[in-house]
């Protein structure tokens, strides 16, 4: 997002027991969202403590410090009005951990706040709901960090349990690995004892479930990135997307297994994970492979957004810039695809017209023009708001610069298969019909396919019915048989006879008549005069 008017800038500091994250964020108080500025990550490895005393080391302390010193340098440079930082499990336990967060605000002026286990699981929480859509169902959510696993049962309308428990991925590689590859007793003993550590948190958040529910499984953080980016090698459709990727039980289980065998050396060489990761990433999976067969889960769904994320909705929240954060949540499909709309110079009023078009047709010609899901409702109204975002990069061809920047934005909230559902509307709107050479069109599955062939005929009836920057067309009134399909405008203005509209939608007959077989017939509603089309 680029700096404008009423936008406010924000830096959040995650100082964590492997790594120490910052993240930049410019906070948009009209849409109440923010866009990521700037995301680091460093190894601080905080978390290899002294084995004797549990102080924080001094070759620990100093790879912080000098993370921290590159935070507020990069923080300051983006002019940020606010720096929030957070320390969790290494310096909740550290003796020494105090003194040192009163040294770095004395050096640095970085006044850092220890999180309780509870604290941490509250803002993962936030993060997450900042970028997923929990509809009606409940969500169980899984960070496995360095020295803790937060797991938390929620809903869109609130946290029902939020629990901490001492079992890492660090902790667990400090305490119990000495030699590698792992023996069977040794990877037996390590499920046993995350099992028990992680107990009472499932317990927990079992007993807040009604009986009914099948929550779905969350996973964040570092070790579920890690597990999502050596499954995602075998899954070349996500592109590389990780954020709402879905995995199943048994592709993790078949992962654990040939992680194990692996020495240090080899898991280096693994694609998609850093040689730092490829370290604690044994341990981390066997957290996560328990955490499944405890819970129950047959899939985990991908979430980048976690404590860092939590953080910026906190001071948002704070700042009163979010009144309710559960209105915040149950919006968030509108509010990314809006904040998407306005990033590319979209006319909202005009973008918000032709979606009233659309989903007037959709209404009016469901069970005869199409057979659409009510799902999809939703993803014709997106599409219609972010069609004309290609605009900006250029007027030649500006259908396929908006699906490509639609299938590759972040639209929080949308799956995978949504969002490029919506790319390939606002891809297929105008010019051609869906050839099998195009690379839209050969990444959607054949469900995906359907959608699009007769959505797509909707936004493009709309889009020519709004030639007018201004508009003209009051209303739509449309009709289909078997054979013909009927649409009465009816214009704003009583004596205008909208031949721009009627001529404009004569365009769209041929794409009409062979995607759908259907004559297309189109008149004024007060004259109910045909006019050629």
């Amino acid at each position: 997002m680029p700096v404008g008017e009423g936008l406010r800038r924000v830096a959040a500091i995650d100082l964590g027991t492997n790594s120490t994250h910052l993240l930049i964020a410019s906070v948009d108080p009209q849409l109440r969202t923010f866009q990521v500025l700037l995301a680091e990550k460093s190894t601080t490895r905080l978390g290899e403590r002294d084995p004797d005393t549990g102080d924080l080391s001094p070759e620990a302390m100093e790879r912080a410090r000098l993370a921290l010193r590159h935070c507020r340098e990069l923080a300051s440079s983006h002019d940020v009005e606010e720096i929030v930082c957070v320390a969790t499990s290494a310096m909740r336990e550290a003796p020494n951990g105090v003194a040192f967060l009163e040294e770095v605000e004395r050096d640095f002026g970085l006044k850092t706040e220890v999180i309780s286990g509870p604290e941490e699981a509250r803002l993962i929480y936030l993060g997450v709901l900042s970028g997923m859509d929990f509809a009606e169902q409940p969500h169980y959510i899984l960070d496995i960090g360095g020295g803790s696993t937060e797991l938390i049962l929620a809903d869109a309308g609130d946290a029902r349990a939020l629990t901490s428990s001492r079992v890492g991925a660090v902790r667990l590689q400090r305490d119990f690995i000495r030699q590698e590859p792992l023996d069977r007793k040794r990877v037996q003993f390590l499920r046993a004892f995350i099992q028990g550590s992680m107990e009472p948190a499932v317990e927990k958040v079992r007993r807040r479930l009604e009986p009914d529910e099948t929550p779905v499984l969350v996973a964040t953080s570092g070790t579920a990135m890690a597990a999502a980016a050596l499954l995602a090698v075998d899954r070349p459709e996500l592109n590389g997307r990780l954020h709402g990727a879905e995995f199943s039980r048994a592709e993790l289980d078949a992962l654990v297994q040939r992680v194990l065998s692996l020495t240090p050396e080899e898991r280096r060489a693994l694609p998609g994970i850093n040689a730092r990761r490829a370290e604690i990433i044994v341990p981390g999976l066997l957290v996560l492979q328990q955490a499944m067969e405890m819970l129950g889960a047959s899939h985990f769904v991908i979430s980048d957004r976690a404590l860092r994320e939590g953080l910026i909705i906190d001071w948002m929240l704070r700042h009163d810039l979010i009144v309710d954060r559960f209105v915040y949540q149950g919006e968030i499909r509108r509010r990314t695809v809006m904040h998407h709309a306005s990033k590319y110079g979209v006319s909202i009023t005009r973008a918000e017209r032709i979606a009233a078009f659309a989903l007037d047709l959709w209404d009016q010609t469901r069970g005869s023009l199409h057979q659409a899901p009510e799902s999809s409702r939703q993803l014709l109204w997106a599409a219609a708001m972010v069609h004309r975002c290609g605009l900006r990069i250029n007027t030649s061809a500006y259908h396929k610069h908006s699906w490509y920047l639609v299938q590759n934005g972040e639209l929080l909230g949308y799956s995978h298969s949504e969002q490029r559902v919506i790319a390939s509307l606002a891809r297929y709107h105008r010019k051609s019909l869906p050839k099998k050479r195009h690379e839209s069109w050969n990444l959607l599955s054949q469900e995906e396919k359907t959608l699009v062939e007769r959505l797509s005929l909707l936004l493009r009836l709309a889009v020519a019915m709004d030639r007018r920057p201004g508009g003209a067309v009051k209303t739509v009134v449309a009709s289909c048989t078997s054979k013909q399909l009927k649409l009465q405008l009816e214009p704003i203005d009583v004596g205008d006879d909208l031949s721009l509209e009627l001529w404009s939608l004569q365009t769209c007959s041929p794409m009409i008549q062979s995607a759908a077989g259907l004559s297309l017939r189109s008149e004024l509603l007060r004259s109910r005069q045909p006019l050629a089309v």
